[in-house]
């Protein structure tokens, strides 16, 4: 008989998802807990935790979910340790535009639209664009055309050369922290995508007359600006991020509103002249 290693070797071997027990330890290390930890957290013993990791122990389908609660794992992953453990997903994913949906996607719509003249936009768990007002695509003009069909990936065009970055003052500063909610993104959620987009984002060279600004990207000490050059001028923009509370749905737990507020007078009344004039 093959041992336990044996097998999960040759699972990943034939690309199939890891066994339930090797995703809660996965999980439980990412989280930074001991065995002792988790089982405190969700009332049970070290041993049977300890078996349930090494597959001597089957969990229930209520434990699975507890367990994936308590370590805060994402509706998404959720679905693959039930799976693992032989149940049926519980959390479904839909598009936005699903009928079901209707009331989460009205809400997207009021925020975005209500926000104007002031720019704001809605993305997936990729940062891939999925809706935005009116005031975004004036930020967009410039950009190459090839970093704007199809899906349009938000960092992406931020900090391609191609994209937006020749117009972010503060662009050093700018990056360093998109790149540090990047890395968190992918430790609480391990998604391999996220990891590749993080790596071809670091891989993009930054001009050397960026580094002048590294003393303009802060705002009174508490909040990164985000500085960009116009026509009209260079506006400042602080960002705050919006998520649906409680989801119980994939789609709604992955989708972020971000919202941007003028960071000073300028800004300000130079946006409500572009919506006047538009």
């Amino acid at each position: 008989m093959r041992s336990m290693m044996d097998t999960q070797t040759l699972a990943q071997h034939r690309g199939m998802p890891p066994a339930f027990g090797e995703q809660l330890r996965n999980w439980r290390q990412r989280r930074r807990l001991s065995q002792l930890d988790l089982a405190h957290e969700a009332e049970i013993s070290t041993r049977h935790l300890s078996f349930v990791e090494t597959g001597r122990s089957a969990p229930s389908r209520e434990m699975v979910l507890r367990l994936a609660e308590r370590l805060n794992v994402p509706l998404r992953e959720r679905n693959g340790m039930l799976v693992a453990a032989g149940y049926a997903p519980m959390y479904r994913e839909r598009p936005l535009s699903d009928p079901a949906l209707a009331a989460a996607r009205e809400a997207v719509e009021l925020i975005l639209k209500s926000h104007e003249p002031y720019p704001a936009l809605a993305v997936d768990r990729h940062w891939n664009l999925v809706a935005a007002n009116a005031m975004v695509p004036h930020l967009m003009a410039g950009a190459d055309p090839s970093l704007l069909q199809g899906q349009i990936n938000v960092l992406r065009l931020s900090l391609h050369p191609l994209g937006l970055a020749p117009r972010i003052v503060n662009l050093r500063q700018w990056r360093e922290h998109l790149l540090e909610r990047l890395h968190q993104q992918v430790q609480a959620t391990g998604d391999a995508q996220l990891a590749a987009l993080a790596e071809e984002l670091r891989g993009y060279p930054v001009p050397d007359d960026a580094s002048h600004a590294q003393l303009e990207g802060e705002l009174l000490g508490v909040a990164m600006p985000l500085q960009f050059r116009t026509p009209d001028g260079v506006l400042s923009f602080i960002s705050t991020t919006t998520v649906f509370g409680t989801p119980v749905d994939v789609t709604l737990q992955e989708l972020a509103l971000e919202t941007f507020f003028p960071a000073d007078t300028f800004t300000r009344d130079a946006l409500r002249r572009l919506a006047a004039a538009a």
